[in-house]
């Protein structure tokens, strides 16, 4: 483990992931903390990459938790195998068991289907867990996640409690599509994830295509930069960055026109398109 937040910054790079100082400090506190992160900001600038870079960097497995609206906790945290319980109800009808110990038997953990969020504080190793887009989910599954987030157990009424065997390392993230809980809040550490800089984006290019001519790179960035003050249907993120960089390599030996004629690697919208056109081409 580092010694502080700046150490984070080379090791991170090494890994593929450009950081500030400011996000580093907040990934070395959720470390050392072992407290939940949540991550704000706009689709596409990185934050769900920061779960998969930490899993790296820490040598744990990642569980990813997908949130959409309608999720629930038979695809969350656990649901019953219906069909295995009533096989084994059916194997034991003419046992001489009680009603009680057919119970506890087909309540055991065997017949347990253990979805993300109960996997990630029942293995024999810690793991880091990604809740990806808490805002998509409905503010009833924000209360599941309260208990897990304060003291890292799960209530099972028909088991009792499950406690982590090892914290798990948390992140959360939103587009903030709606406003989280004050509740859901506290049990966690914040930040907000910007755009990148122009040096931070000219960063990223180098690093992801390291034989870019640095010329094209710095254009690259400042015209990206420029496009997300436009009025946009959707700002282009940094993976589409990274995508319009590499078309841009791809048609540029043999056209004059690459930037332009790639421009569908970087926007997603007829709209966009026809803006950047006219404003910057």
């Amino acid at each position: 483990m580092t010694k502080g937040p700046k150490e984070l910054i080379p090791i991170l790079d090494e890994l593929g992931f450009v950081v500030e100082e400011e996000l580093a400090t907040v990934l070395y506190l959720l470390l050392e903390l072992e407290k939940p992160l949540l991550l704000e900001g706009n689709p596409g600038v990185g934050k769900t990459q920061i779960a998969y870079i930490l899993s790296k960097y820490l040598g744990y497995d990642l569980i990813r938790l997908q949130c959409y609206e309608g999720l629930d906790v038979n695809n969350a945290i656990y649901e019953w195998n219906y069909q295995k319980q009533l096989l084994a109800i059916k194997i034991h009808e003419q046992s001489d068991i009680s009603e009680k110990e057919k119970e506890a038997m087909i309540f055991g953990e065997e017949y347990l289907l253990k979805r993300p969020l109960l996997q990630a504080i029942s293995t024999d190793r810690k793991m880091v867990l990604l809740i990806d887009e808490i805002d998509r989910a409905d503010e009833e599954f924000e209360a599941f996640l309260l208990e897990l987030l304060s003291d890292f157990q799960i209530s099972i009424p028909e088991l009792g409690t499950v406690r982590a065997k090892h914290k798990p390392i948390v992140i959360l993230t939103s587009n903030r599509t709606r406003e989280l809980s004050d509740a859901l809040k506290r049990r966690c550490l914040y930040h907000w994830v910007n755009y990148p800089s122009m040096e931070k984006e000219l960063k990223i290019i180098h690093k992801h295509i390291p034989d870019i001519e640095s010329q094209l790179a710095t254009q690259i960035a400042e015209y990206v930069q420029r496009i997300r003050n436009l009025k946009l249907d959707k700002s282009p993120g940094i993976a589409e960055t990274i995508d319009w960089a590499r078309g841009i390599a791809v048609l540029a030996e043999n056209d004059d026109n690459a930037i332009y004629n790639s421009l569908s690697c970087l926007l997603k919208s007829d709209h966009d398109i026809k803006l950047v056109s006219q404003e910057l081409f």
